[in-house]
């Protein structure tokens, strides 16, 4: 820590700092993930320089930030830091922005954990920005014309197709056996 101190005071002037400094940062948040003061202190350290934006490159150093604040109940603090990261580990981003709604959830409710399915509503009312998902959030509805290959063999068939039906299905719809058996429970769920 006092090596870091010393290069960060070393290095404020320089733009960009030095790849050494970035690394190191990056290995110290993994190391001081078990102290909080320590922690809390080298991220206090490093949103505090001109260097932000760099540190903000280290996915180390974005996970260790948001800890910090999530500990402090500074949930929306740490959703904008995530917003404005430039780590290029976009999953584990949309991951810390989950965790910090569950936190909320969990605070505002008082409980230590939360089921599936208050896990899924929270994704649902808090879906992660465009800047963590430039490609879109993963949609897991079928295509119309997919569900209305489904609708109509459902139908015209049977809906509770055997294994080798399912596996023609799957093939023709470029999907798997098991989407298909599933889809096909859940249509007769619904449909009772």
């Amino acid at each position: 820590m006092k090596r870091f101190m010393a290069m960060l005071n070393k290095n404020k002037n320089k733009d960009p700092p030095p790849a050494k400094l970035l690394d190191l940062a990056g290995q110290l948040c993994q190391d001081l993930q078990s102290s909080f003061p320590s922690l809390e202190k080298l991220v206090g350290a490093m949103m505090g320089c001109r260097h932000k934006m760099y540190f903000l490159t280290n996915i180390h150093v974005v996970q260790a930030c948001v800890f910090v604040h999530i500990q402090k109940g500074q949930h929306d603090t740490a959703c904008r830091l995530l917003e404005y990261s430039k780590a290029e580990q976009k999953e584990k981003l949309v991951q810390l922005w989950h965790e910090i709604h569950y936190r909320r959830v969990m605070e505002q409710h008082h409980t230590d954990f939360l089921t599936p399915l208050q896990k899924f509503r929270c994704r649902k009312r808090n879906p992660p920005p465009i800047a963590l998902c430039p490609e879109g959030l993963k949609n897991r509805n079928y295509s119309d014309e997919v569900r209305q290959q489904l609708h109509r063999f459902a139908a015209e068939v049977t809906t509770n197709p055997n294994k080798k039906q399912r596996e023609g299905l799957a093939r023709d719809m470029n999907l798997q056996p098991t989407q298909v058996y599933n889809w096909f429970a859940n249509y007769r769920r619904r449909h009772k």
